[in-house]
């Protein structure tokens, strides 16, 4: 009896191994907890396409938005651990929002495997055309003159758009009127339309309004002037030194899923995102740097973000709304 259960272990040991080594086998699920239209969405749209080669399966984007992102991240939390549903999202879902909420349905530590930090994105600050500003300067005294009256949009309360606005006023002495969307794409097109004046947004989302006359951007939060658009300066060179605007992407599994699937969705992913036609076709045209590293990297970089985002949180006294 007891070889028989010795060699039923080895055969179970054996059959694991075997469908480790052939993932995927079937058709993965890439949850977005956002809205179509938005930068995160647009990344995940040509990430997926790529894998989809890479594994010969389809890996489909399915939006999950709600509750700041966190619909679709309890999604994944609870999905079965087995490499086949996939989170892909901002900093809002990982980091800020548990800084936000007494309590929300996750538990960004506990409840995902770590797989990669993605890209970074260089955020502008756009305004809609019929707004009477062209500069950073032009856009603080404007606000200086209507405190509180001037909106701007952001995709969600707590994400990066709204969390740079704040380090802007901060920056600025100014108070701008937030109004908060579920998700980028709702935001600009609000911007675009004339209903909302002002967004950081990333340069991939920006662009189209920018390039049809509809938004003037005003300012890049990078370090260094957009090779995209090197006519217009950085916030920094335009009399705010030191500040910046930018957001990240990450993915995520379930908690508990193999470390071998985990570990070779991470080295497809990276060998996708460093192929040098996939960053000069889509990385450097939409204004995005990869970051990718390995899973243990990503799993210190979360909490080193929480506390870094958790103070802008605590210092603008953000509060989700009722």
């Amino acid at each position: 009896m007891a070889w028989r259960i010795i060699v039923a272990a080895l055969l179970l040991g054996f059959s694991q191994q075997v469908a480790l080594a052939q993932y995927p086998t079937k058709p993965v699920r890439m949850v977005v907890p956002y809205p179509p239209g938005g930068a995160v969405d647009s990344f995940a749209r040509v990430l997926t396409q790529q894998l989809s080669e890479v594994w010969g399966q389809s890996v489909v984007v399915e939006n999950r938005p709600g509750a700041g992102t966190m619909i679709g991240a309890e999604q994944v939390a609870k999905s079965p651990a087995d490499g086949y549903t996939l989170l892909l999202t901002a900093e809002l879902t990982l980091v800020t929002l548990q800084h936000l909420y007494e309590k929300i349905p996750y538990d960004t530590l506990r409840d995902f495997a770590p797989i990669t930090a993605l890209v970074s994105a260089t955020q502008a600050l756009v305004a809609n055309s019929s707004l009477p500003v062209k500069t950073v300067n032009d856009v603080v005294t404007l606000a200086k003159a209507k405190p509180g009256e001037v909106t701007y949009g952001s995709f969600g309360i707590g994400s990066t758009g709204h969390l740079n606005m704040e380090v802007f006023q901060a920056m600025t002495g100014t108070r701008f009127n937030h109004i908060p969307y579920n998700g980028a794409g709702p935001a600009m097109n609000d911007v675009v339309g004339g209903h909302v004046s002002l967004m950081f947004a990333a340069l991939s989302i920006v662009k189209g309004g920018v390039d049809a006359g509809k938004l003037r951007m005003i300012g890049v939060g990078s370090d260094r002037r957009s090779n995209e658009f090197p006519d217009v300066p950085t916030i920094s060179e335009s009399g705010v030194p030191g500040f910046e605007a930018k957001s990240w992407f990450g993915l995520v599994a379930p908690a508990g899923t193999p470390a071998e699937i985990i570990k070779k969705i991470n080295e497809d992913v990276i060998k996708v995102i460093s192929d040098p036609a996939f960053a000069q076709q889509y990385l450097a045209a939409q204004g995005l740097e990869p970051i990718t590293g390995t899973p243990e990297e990503f799993a210190a970089f979360i909490p080193a973000e929480s506390k870094k985002w958790g103070k802008v949180v605590r210092d603008a006294n953000i509060k989700p709304t009722k």
